[in-house]
């Protein structure tokens, strides 16, 4: 690996180990093995270098939740099945996960008073909706391009509440087929 690949590695093992707000520039470097100087000039500052590093930590769990689903889920299921089973991998991803969502959570804790987060947080917020909307068969071939990413930001509310109930209460989160009946339930109500 080059250097930017060593401080990303670096900085992901950092982050996931002390958070981001305890991560160091000093921290990263010798995670890494690599200067302090590499990381302005690789990535400008730290706090770059971080949210790049947590940027491709999300985006390699979804991508690993999209394989997952697209090699173990049946074509054949119907709508209420295949939520039920792409929640069922996702619920069980949170364990092995926990660190990477701990992470978010202080991110998110912190945007408010850091405007370099919050900018770059509207973009990826709308790539998450989609890929989310993509991965419960509701995404822009389907629903069109404006519903389908409010499809994905029903999704991810669901998603955003389901892991901070897991580092909060693991053993309290619903079953998938608790949230299919969930789901069914606020439906009726609706109508």
């Amino acid at each position: 690996m080059g250097n930017r690949e060593d401080l990303l590695a670096g900085a992901r093992r950092c982050l996931l180990s002390k958070g981001y707000a305890r991560t160091t520039a000093r921290d990263v470097a010798t995670e890494s093995g690599v200067s302090l100087a590499a990381i302005g000039y690789h990535f400008g500052s730290k706090d770059e270098l971080l949210r790049a590093a947590l940027r491709q930590a999300i985006e390699e769990w979804g991508a690993e939740i999209a394989a997952m689903l697209a090699a173990e889920t049946d074509p054949g299921l119907s709508g209420a099945e295949r939520f039920e089973a792409t929640w069922e991998r996702i619920l069980a991803s949170f364990a092995r996960t926990r660190p990477l969502w701990a992470i978010q959570f202080e991110v998110i804790a912190q945007i408010e008073r850091t405007p370099e987060l919050r900018a770059a947080f509207p973009d990826a917020n709308r790539e998450a909706r989609l890929g989310l909307a993509e991965l419960f068969g509701a995404g822009p071939s389907v629903l069109g391009e404006r519903r389908a990413e409010m499809a994905g930001a029903c999704y991810q509310a669901l998603l955003a509440g389901l892991a901070a109930q897991a580092l909060v209460d693991p053993d309290g989160v619903p079953a998938a087929s608790d949230l299919v009946d969930a789901v069914r339930a606020i439906g009726a109500a609706i109508q």
